[in-house]
Parts: C-alpha cells; sequence; structure tokens
C-alpha cells in the first residue's frame, strides 16, 4: 500500500506543479485578466463625463445596484457583444432598469469622447431598451480616473498599438459601491443578473461559480479571445482519475483484509 501512495503522491506533485508553473505563451497575459476584490468599495469621488458630456462623480451617479462593465469605443473584438450580451440581459431579466438596478459602461480609452458614447448608446442600447436607456450611462475620462477605477476592481488591460487587449465581463455594485460580485463572459443568463443585483442590494460579496472558466481558458491578447487550456484541463483530469485509483485501491484492500479474516 506504501508503494501506491508514494505513487500518487508523486503524480499529484508534478501534475499541480506543471499546472501551477505553467507559462503563458505571451508574457502580456500575465497583464491582463480579472483580479477580484470581492468585498472592496471603489473611490466614488473619482470623475468622469458621461453621455450628456456633463461632469460627474462615481458618488453621485451610484445609489442603486449597479452593473458595471469597461470597454472602448472602437474596440474590433469582445467589446460590442459584451454591450450586446447586456443589453439583451437586461431586456429579460425580471427587474426593472431604473428602479431596481442601473447600468455602467467606462471607456478605458482616453481618446474616447462622449459624442462616441453616444453613437455606442444608440447601437446596443435603445434599440434594445428603449424607454429604459437613460439609465445606461456611458461616462469616459482621463487617464489618472481610468486607472483608478480599472485597478480598484481589477479589470487588467494593456495597449497593444492602435487597440487594446482585455478581458471581459461585468462587475456588481452595492449602492454604497461595494464590489459584491462578477460575471465573466459575453452572456448573461437572466437568473444569474437577478440574483447578483439582489446580493448587490444587500451588499453581499459572493465569490463567482464560473470562475473556473477563467482557470481552465487563457485569454489571447492577440485574437481578444479566449483559447482552451488544454494543460490545466489534462491535469484536472488525471488528478481526478489518481484518487479514485487511490480510493478503489483503499476499498480493494479494506474488503480482501475481511476476507482473510
Amino acid at each position: 500500500m506504501k508503494k501506491y501512495i508514494t505513487l500518487l503522491l508523486i503524480t499529484l506533485f508534478f501534475t499541480t506543479h506543471n499546472i501551477s508553473g505553467q507559462q503563458p505563451i505571451s508574457s502580456n497575459i500575465l497583464e491582463i485578466g480579472w483580479e477580484e476584490h470581492l468585498g472592496d468599495t471603489i473611490p466614488l469621488d473619482l470623475v468622469f463625463i458621461n453621455d450628456q458630456s456633463d461632469t460627474v462623480t462615481l458618488r453621485q451617479l451610484i445609489d442603486k445596484p449597479t452593473v458595471l462593465s469597461f470597454v472602448y469605443f472602437n474596440c474590433p473584438g469582445v467589446c460590442n457583444p459584451l454591450q450586446e450580451g447586456i443589453a439583451h440581459v437586461a431586456d429579460k431579466v425580471d427587474m426593472e432598469l431604473g428602479k431596481d438596478y442601473q447600468i455602467l459602461t467606462i471607456s478605458f480609452d482616453t481618446t474616447d469622447s462622449p459624442e462616441k458614447a453616444i453613437k455606442k448608446k444608440k447601437n446596443f442600447v435603445e434599440h434594445i431598451i428603449k424607454d429604459k436607456a437613460a439609465y445606461w450611462i456611458y461616462l469616459t475620462g482621463d487617464q489618472k480616473n481610468i486607472d483608478a477605477i480599472t485597478n480598484a476592481v481589477g479589470f487588467r488591460f494593456k495597449e497593444t498599438g492602435l487597440d487594446f487587449a482585455h478581458p471581459s465581463g461585468i462587475i456588481l455594485l452595492s449602492p454604497e459601491g461595494k464590489i459584491t460580485r462578477y460575471l465573466y463572459g459575453l452572456d448573461f443568463l437572466p437568473f444569474d443578473l437577478k440574483l447578483a443585483i439582489i446580493e448587490a442590494q444587500d451588499g453581499l460579496a459572493k465569490p463567482t461559480i464560473n470562475k473556473v472558466l477563467q482557470y481552465c481558458f487563457n485569454y489571447n491578447p492577440q485574437g481578444q479571445g479566449y483559447t482552451l487550456s488544454i494543460t490545466r484541463i489534462t491535469g484536472i483530469i488525471i488528478i481526478f482519475i489518481s484518487l479514485l485509483v487511490f480510493i478503489s485501491l483503499l476499498i480493494g484492500r479494506g474488503r480482501s483484509a475481511k476476507k482473510q479474516s
């Protein structure tokens, strides 16, 4: 039995070492992605310009559960699908936009302007949400305030030529600006959003169940998308099988001992 335990421990060591020590294809990957800051309160005195060209602070805007997202308006990749995904789930969720929650979208590109924000809002908001469009606010700002808010929520992006490499997803904030949930991806289920809004209203910070996707998928800055991490998934499968084998050996040894007695 000792040799089986030793074999299992060796397998687990090399497998987990390979997973945790896996190096990304590009060093840029280390600078791109999400770093959850659940339970933290964002700096509410940061200043931005809304899609009506008014100068506002986050404190003035956030007075109810808030869905926060980050985009840049010339994005050729995931920003448009993300905004479409938010618009569609807002249209389907059993919560009233403007009463139960609101949506804030902040551009992390300092060259974006309120004029560009208005165009984006027409494309992704007004034709889907229609009369509730006023409760989806687009914000632009300077580098200092953009860096402050993205660092506060753990949104890590990197400029790559004329574009940016960045992750996609939404963040739920409580009426006090507390980070209560991260939802990753481009499409969101109405039930997930409703639950996240209710938790945000109560200020309950909950971990994201589907964060496993972030573990199993690597971000590809060139394609601005996610690619399946075969090594990580293979490692998980090996660990699972090793544990099953180990348990089977223990059960088999126990049965043999009973028969001999």
